[in-house]
């Protein structure tokens, strides 16, 4: 990790935790479920403050923020993003949100447009039939003793305020996936920020529906004939969901040329 400050924002009746790193303009880093900085973005974010002002934060009931008593939804996560930079004095941001924090930044960005300058949805999938068959159940269905042992759990153990509510957050996450309400596509093309979509080829998310997304977002043309779309897509191969954030040599470049 690089050399950072790191605090705890007042936000929404809990003390969410947040670093910041490097300079320039400001990039907001939103992390995977069960995850936290670390685990999520390890990899990545040195790359990326080497040119940016880098905002990790950790959300609600992950890593070093505690939980408090309300449900986990994207739509109350977005809501604490928008309170953290509001904390910050930060107007405006480009968003780079991975699997649950590509949905929380996908929320962001359709309630308050004002603050998101562009996107980077990796491992996205904006309804659940974006997912292979049979996963959502595997969401639903998770017990603690199935991530005994994980990256994550470790990562938890060592930094979470309260170590013993580990299970109540796989409650919670698992809570979020039966509930979870799907956006349309007709949300999709209302987005008014241009966005990177990217998935690895063996990820969670089916590569149709990453391209559909995309189809959505104004891509899939003839850039020759018609220009470039605002919009961009990346499919990295040999890539698993858990691995996609990982590889940071491919995504650090094409994140500050798509951010530039």
């Amino acid at each position: 990790m690089t050399d950072h400050t790191s605090g705890y924002a007042p936000v929404n009746g809990m003390r969410m935790y947040y670093e910041v790193h490097g300079s320039g303009d400001p990039l907001v880093l939103l992390h995977g479920s069960f995850s936290a900085i670390g685990t999520s973005f390890g990899a990545l974010l040195p790359h990326l403050a080497e040119s940016r002002r880098v905002i990790a934060l950790e959300f609600q009931g992950h890593g070093r923020t505690a939980d408090i008593h309300r449900p986990l939804s994207s739509a109350l996560l977005a809501d604490d993003v928008a309170g953290l930079l509001e904390h910050l004095g930060i107007p405006r941001a480009d968003v780079f949100g991975y699997s649950l924090g590509a949905d929380v930044a996908f929320h962001l960005a359709l309630k308050r447009p004002e603050l998101v300058r562009k996107l980077v949805l990796a491992a996205f999938s904006y309804a659940a039939h974006g997912l292979h068959p049979g996963l959502s159940d595997g969401f639903e269905n998770l017990r603690p003793e199935h991530l005994a042992g994980s990256p994550f759990h470790e990562e938890y153990l060592r930094l979470a305020p309260r170590p013993g509510d580990f299970a109540e957050l796989v409650e919670k996450v698992s809570a979020f996936a039966r509930d979870a309400r799907d956006f349309t596509a007709d949300d999709v093309r209302s987005l008014a920020a241009p966005a990177l979509v990217v998935i690895g080829d063996s990820d969670i998310v089916r590569p149709e529906h990453a391209v559909e997304t995309f189809r959505l977002l104004g891509g899939g043309v003839a850039g020759d004939q018609t220009g470039l779309p605002a919009s961009r897509l990346a499919v990295l191969p040999g890539t698993t969901h858990v691995t996609l954030v990982h590889r940071a040599e491919w995504l650090a470049p094409m994140v500050a040329d798509f951010l530039g």
